[in-house]
């Protein structure tokens, strides 16, 4: 899988160019349709929960924005199938209604002959002028397909996705790959650690990102100065949570915020969303918590949730040549040896399976597996834009969604980098989300 951020030569470009957006394009439909054949026409159409659409309407609203977007704002094309325009419009209906939809056959055809007209246009458009747009919506169609991931777990249908069937996989890892073939080589190390805090030294660091791949909330970016703080190098584990599940976290309003114990009465749990008690995943990052539980856990071992700029430095800083890395790692596009994404897997790995994908100041496991809570609120960076609609981030600045970091197993590689910014409310547990800690 080549990383979306590769760059040409001046003189190759523009049929470079061309090539590799049909690859990617084709690459990333490729592990989009192996979910969609997997996926039956019960669970397709059922809303797994009421604040998500059904697995099926993402699939059509992909089709439908790629249409939108490709055909008919840039190349000035008629809509294709106007009856479906008002049900996958990302505004057209409530989730509640969306689950009056066509058959699976109806939807696959739309994908597929949106798709054709898409490639064909490819060949044509001037990409001088629309390679930004197009890139965004690979990022769009990969973003959904994580939604669609843990939709399905919540759906029940963990056969294949989820975490009810880790017991068939450790050993065996069985997942959808990049291509959509089955991963059954990898074996998940069975290895002991202990999380350690790292110290970040004080100084300035670049934040955001500027590449024509960033999204507009990723944008401008700009330098941040920070104070000398310590970060943990490895995300919480499950073994570490229960430590807090055992001391009576879940009913001690000590440990959290007066908004946090409001969320908790009104939710009555006791346990993350996604917990196995089971010892054999107690070196898995603990994944299936809100906002509100990770900021308690913190509480509780005397720590704090790291400010999302203190995430970014300790992910992408090298201080050495003063420079920021796309990926922790460095510039080599993401892949197995470095971090569990992409669905390659379909399920979290121990947090320390990945020590080639460690960051220049030691922290590892910062992208896929889970995705990290931060301690700030969605915001636009100083210089903000919008694009390539105001409701695609800007509308989300409303002081109600909390900053993560990272990616997850889920995600795919086009939305896998260190600047990427994805938001939540702060009781939303269903994501495949966890966290690491900081301190002053």
């Amino acid at each position: 899988m080549k990383s979306s951020s590769i760059k040409f030569r001046p003189s190759d470009r523009p049929q470079q160019q061309r090539h590799q957006l049909r690859e990617w394009y084709e690459q990333c439909r490729q592990g989009t349709l192996a979910v969609f054949e997997q996926v039956n026409e019960e669970i397709f159409c059922a809303q797994a929960h009421p604040d998500f659409s059904p697995v099926g309407w993402h699939f059509g609203h992909i089709a439908y924005t790629e249409s939108l977007w490709l055909r008919e704002r840039s190349a000035g094309l008629a809509p294709l199938f106007p009856e479906h325009r008002r049900l996958f419009m990302a505004d057209g209906l409530p989730k509640c209604d969306r689950v009056k939809l066509p058959g699976k056959a109806v939807i696959r055809h739309y994908l597929d002959t949106v798709r054709q007209e898409v490639l064909q246009i490819l060949e044509t458009i001037d990409l001088e002028q629309h390679e930004r747009l197009w890139r965004w919506m690979l990022q769009h169609e990969s973003q959904h397909c994580e939604t669609i991931a843990f939709l399905l777990q919540l759906s029940g249908s963990r056969e294949r996705f989820g975490a009810g069937s880790r017991e068939k996989r450790v050993g065996g890892v069985e997942g959808v790959g990049e291509a959509g073939e089955e991963n059954t080589n990898y074996q998940l190390p069975i290895t002991n650690y202990q999380n350690q805090t790292l110290e970040i030294p004080a100084g300035y660091f670049e934040q955001g990102n500027n590449t024509i791949d960033a999204l507009d909330n990723e944008r401008p970016a700009h330098q941040v100065y920070l104070n000398t703080y310590w970060i943990d190098r490895y995300p919480v584990t499950c073994a570490e949570y229960r430590l807090f599940m055992k001391a009576g976290g879940y009913h001690n309003p000590v440990w959290w915020s007066e908004n946090g114990w409001q969320w908790l009465q009104q939710e009555q749990i006791d346990r993350p969303l996604y917990w196995l008690e089971d010892p054999q995943y107690d070196n898995h990052p603990v994944c299936g918590v809100s906002w509100y539980e990770a900021e308690a856990y913190a509480k509780f071992a005397d720590k704090r949730l790291p400010t999302e700029a203190e995430w970014e430095k300790a992910a992408s800083w090298d201080v050495l040549n003063s420079l920021r890395h796309t990926y922790p790692w460095g510039e080599i596009e993401p892949n197995l040896d470095r971090c569990n994404h992409n669905y390659a897997i379909a399920q979290t790995t121990p947090v320390n399976a990945h020590p080639n994908g460690r960051s220049a100041y030691g922290c590892e496991d910062m992208l896929g597996n889970v995705w990290e809570w931060t301690a700030c609120v969605f915001d636009g960076y100083a210089g903000f834009a919008s694009y390539p609609y105001t409701g695609y981030s800007q509308v989300y600045f409303d002081g109600q969604h909390q900053v993560l970091k990272g990616g997850s197993w889920a995600t795919r590689p086009w939305a896998l980098r260190t600047s990427f910014r994805n938001w939540y409310h702060p009781g939303v547990r269903q994501i495949l989300a966890g966290f690491r800690c900081a301190k002053d």
